[in-house]
Order: C-alpha cells, then structure tokens, then sequence
C-alpha cells in the first residue's frame, strides 16, 4: 500500500500537481514511516511549492534516517536555499559532497548557494498592502495573463483573500513570488522574481539507445571512474587493444541485431545479440535487446530470465541506472503477458514499481497503472454480485432514514463494490455525503450517477443542490435545466430553478453580507469563464458603459450574448445590478 501511494505521488509529481504529490507521499510515510526516500519526495513536492519549511523538515527526516544517502543533502541544501539561509544551504551541500565528491547535483546547489551568499542583500519591499484592499484587486489579477494562472491555484486565492483581509500580512508573503508578481501587477510596475532552484527530481524522459556510462547527474547515473593513462607494460597494452577490438565487433554485431528485428527475423537477430553478448560483457544492453526479441516471439520466460540476468550483471558493472530500469520494464511487460493467463498482476505490479525506484519513466508508469487496472478489474469480476448489491443498498437505506449516514455510506459503498454500475446507489451516497458536508465527494457521486444514467432526475438534483451549497449558482442553474429535458415536470429540478432565481436577485440588489460576497468573488475568479469575460476587451467596455454611459448599456441589455456574460458576472459576485 505505501508503494501505491508513492507511486501515485510520483505520478502526481511528474504532472506538475505538486499539492496532490505531497498528499499521496504523507500517506505513503503514514504506512511506511521509516522509508528515507518518502520524506525526500516530499521534501522536493513542498519545495515545489515553495513551502520551505516543511521540505526543510522533510529533507532533515531524509538525513536523519539515511546519513550516508547524498540526495538527503541535496534536498537539505534546497530547502535552506529556499529559505535564504545561504550558510546552511552551503554547509549541507559539502556535507553530501563529503559522501560522493563527484556528485554533479550537489556541486550545482552548492554554486547557487555560495553565488546567492554572495550578493548583497537587497532592501526590504514597502508594504503597499493598499493595493490589495481595493475593490478593483481581482479584475487586475484576472486581466493579466500570469496572474489569471495563478487564480486557479487555491493556496494563492487564500493569501491573497488573507491580504486583502489584513493588508498587514502582506510583508509575510513576500517570499511567495506569485504575491510578488501580483503585487507588480496591482501597482502597474515590472518585478522581476527569482526562478525556481532545480530540484534532483528523477524524471528524465529514457532515451531510446542505451545512454553511455557517465558521472552522476543527481538523477541516478552512476559514476565510471576512468584510470589515467601511464607508462604501462607491453602485455598490457596489447590487452586493451585486444578489448577494444572486441567491444567494436560487438557494437557491429548489435547492429545487424537490430537490422534484422526490424525485419523481424527474429533468429538472425537473437544470434546477433548472443554474439555480441560473447564478445563484450560489459554492455547490457545486448541482453535487453535480446530479451526484447524473445517478447516479441512470445517466449516470455526467456525474456524474463535476460531481464533477470541483464539487472545481476547490470548492478556488478554500477551500470546507469536508466538501463536497470529498461530491463525491469521489459520483465514486467513479459509478466503481464504472462498474468493475462495466470491472472496473478502482483509480480508485474512489483516489477514496474522496481523499475520506478530506478528510474522514473513515463512508460513505465504507465504500464504500471495499466497492471494496476488490470488486477483492481480482475478482483471486480470475482466481487461482482448484483443481488448483494441490491441488499447492501437497501440496508444503506435503512441507516439513512435513521439519520446514521457514516454507516449508511458504508453499505452502499459496498453495494456499488457488487456492483459499479447501479446509479441509485451513487444516487444515495451522494445524497449521505451532502448531508455530512463533504460536498467534493458528494458532487462526484452525483456526477457518476448522472454518467449511467443520464435520464435519472435525482441525479440532478443531488447535483444541483451540491452545487448550490458551494455557491456555485450558475454551474447549479446549468445542471436542473440539464435535468429538465429530460423530466420537464419534475417538482425538486423548478424548485432548484426557482432557488437560483431568488439568489441572483438577492445578489443584484447587493443583499448578501460582505464575507458571503468575498468568498463569492474568490471562487468566482477561479472560473475561467469569469476569467475570460473579465479580459474579453469588448466586455470591459460594457462594464464601463453600465457605469458611465447609460444609453449605450442599453442597447448592450439587448444583445442576449452580453446579458448572459453579465449575467455570469451578477452570479459570480464580480457585477451588482442596482
């Protein structure tokens, strides 16, 4: 379980979600806490962004659990660096070159620190914290491209709501560069905010010919020290050339491997590689692309066993990582063919993620996910009993009306477990979560009810209703009329409607209280269709119109087009019509 988890926070790291990565890799450490590597993930997924206290935290439990590991130290001296605190950054940075003196990673950090040490520190920013406070804030942020990115981010919207609350706190969030490209923004003035620290993040995509042996990059390559050249015997000069003969004529024979692959004469090209393999020892890649033959022939065994060989051999050599990772692949591939018989994926399942820990690589992620799949739809298969499923629900039931809706989740969780594709029971559980407020999880069940089962109206109200409690009124709207073509009589779906109409007016004539018209306007501007009309320069000039040029709004109040922008604004919160 905790390499599942670490798993999907690799991933998440990997897509650039750097909040749901530190997510998945505390429930990792939660069930593995011992294992170094989890707290250097999220020490690097904090980093990310830019939490450096805690991927300082991390990064000293990395250390503290794996003294001798050089990426401890590197993750340490980053998050130092991200805290300004140049000296410690230096000071574990020659602590993990102490470990691996040729570690390309921490020589780089270590260059930064000394180069950030060394600059003069800058004066301290006034405090303009006025420029948050003011009413046209979130327009501005919206109208520029690189902060209307930054509005769909909620730990940006919350400082910035924090600001414009207590413009005070504006000196405490200085460091994030996002305040400080916001605050740019707001005062019409260029600034220029440092970039991100490289962070040793293992996620090079793998290169389709074996990578040669070189020093290591921080990413895994695994350092060749090569002996300098003196006055050597005659024998052994002769020797060496004797080798590098040998290793060119295996470099020919890989060739017409792969020449007659291509071709798929598959026997030519095991014989090739044998031979190459024969002439040279020292290269692994002649096994894994030999394996790769015998996959393709479907002997998977044969496969497996160069796979198995290629890791042994690849290990004794300190071979680059990437190609241990290139040959566990292969092994696993060979084992999912295999399971698709067997039915047993755990030994692909293992493999893939032995792979990972070598070297994160896209497709190796994805032939994991896809075992994963394959094993979580194969247990659904054996699990699947619909008339369970109908007892589970019923018994969900029973709890619901007695207002017990934990234990009533937990029958219709096992019901839709019978049996995935009942929408009551999404229906139901859905209606359980909104009555315990966790309304993300209610909103997805609603949704997933409506996926099976597009004409059932209670779908849509669940949805609806959701959608309502998390003022999301016009999204809300959207989702009864939605069920109203298909049960234009049902009662709850007008009542929905009648619900948004009676809100909108209220918000039109500005009868919320100021905390519910704040909240409103933040989730509002994380809409990209609020962001949108706001940069639209046509609808600028409505706005402007509504305020100062009453004729022109309105001719504008009979365009449909424009009313229903307008409209979206009222609902946002971002517009009031008195």
């Amino acid at each position: 379980m905790a390499e599942e988890a670490k798993a999907k926070g690799n991933a998440a790291f990997s897509a650039g979600d750097f909040a749901a990565a530190a997510r998945h890799f505390s429930e990792a450490i939660a069930l593995s806490p011992t294992n170094h590597v989890l707290y250097s993930n999220r020490s690097a997924a904090h980093a990310s962004l830019h939490e450096y206290t805690e991927a300082l935290a991390d990064a000293k439990k990395t250390v503290d659990l794996k003294p001798d590991w050089p990426k401890g130290y590197s993750r340490l001296g980053a998050a130092y660096l991200g805290l300004n605190l140049y000296q410690d950054a230096i000071d574990a940075y020659k602590k993990g070159l102490k470990i691996d003196p040729n570690n390309e990673a921490l020589k780089s950090g270590l260059a930064d620190a000394q180069s950030a040490a060394s600059r003069p520190r800058s004066a301290p920013q006034n405090p303009f914290g006025d420029a948050f406070s003011g009413p046209e804030m979130w327009p501005k942020l919206a109208a520029d491209p690189t902060t209307r990115a930054y509005l769909q981010q909620p730990d940006f919207v919350k400082m910035m709501q924090d600001i414009q609350r207590n413009p005070n706190n504006l000196n405490q969030y200085f460091k994030d560069p996002r305040v400080m490209q916001a605050f740019g923004v707001l005062l019409n003035v260029k600034i220029k905010t440092p970039g991100e620290n490289d962070m040793d993040v293992p996620m090079d995509p793998e290169s389709e010919s074996p990578p040669a042996k070189k020093a290591d990059t921080g990413r895994g390559e695994r350092k060749q020290v090569e002996e300098k050249e003196e006055d050597v015997p005659m024998e052994v000069a002769e020797e060496e050339r004797e080798k590098k003969e040998r290793k060119e004529k295996a470099v020919k024979e890989k060739e017409l491997g792969n020449a007659a692959y291509k071709k798929k004469d598959f026997d030519a090209a095991i014989e090739h590689y044998t031979n190459a393999m024969e002439l040279d020892d020292e290269d692994i890649s002649y096994l894994t692309n030999r394996a790769a033959v015998y996959l393709e022939m479907g002997k998977y065994e044969e496969c497996i066993q160069d796979c198995e060989k290629a890791v042994e051999r690849g290990r004794e050599l300190r071979s680059d990582f990437k190609m241990i990772a290139r040959a566990l692949t292969r092994k696993g591939t060979a084992l999912v063919k295999i399971a698709k018989c067997s039915k047993d994926y755990e030994p692909a399942i293992e493999t893939f993620q032995k792979a990972l820990t070598e070297h994160r690589n896209p497709d190796t992620l994805k032939k994991l996910n896809e075992a994963e799949k394959a094993k979580k739809d194969l247990e659904q298969q054996d699990y699947f009993d619909p008339n369970l499923a109908d007892e589970e629900r019923e018994k969900g039931n029973e709890f619901f009306k007695q207002q017990k809706y934990p234990e009533a989740i937990k029958h219709y969780t096992e019901s839709l477990r019978r049996n995935p594709k009942d929408s009551k029971a999404y229906s139901n559980r859905a209606a359980c979560y909104t009555k315990l407020g966790a309304l993300p999880e209610g909103l997805k069940d609603a949704e997933k009810c409506i996926e099976l089962d597009p004409t059932f109206s209670k779908g849509y109200n669940r949805k609806g209703a959701i959608q309502f409690f998390m003022k999301e009124y016009d999204k809300a709207l959207e989702t009864y009329q939605e069920g109203l073509k298909h049960d234009p009589q049902n009662q709850e779906l007008l009542d929905g409607v009648r619900r948004f109409v009676e809100q909108i007016r209220k918000a039109s004539r500005g009868d919320i209280s100021p905390e519910d018209l704040k909240e409103r306007q933040a989730k509002g501007m994380q809409d990209p269709e609020v962001q949108n009309i706001l940069s639209d320069p046509v609808m600028r000039q409505v706005l402007s119109d509504f305020q100062e040029n009453p004729k022109a709004a309105q001719d504008h109040m009979k365009n449909p087009m424009v009313m229903q922008k307008i409209q979206k604004l009222v609902s946002a919160g971002i517009v009031q019509i008195r």
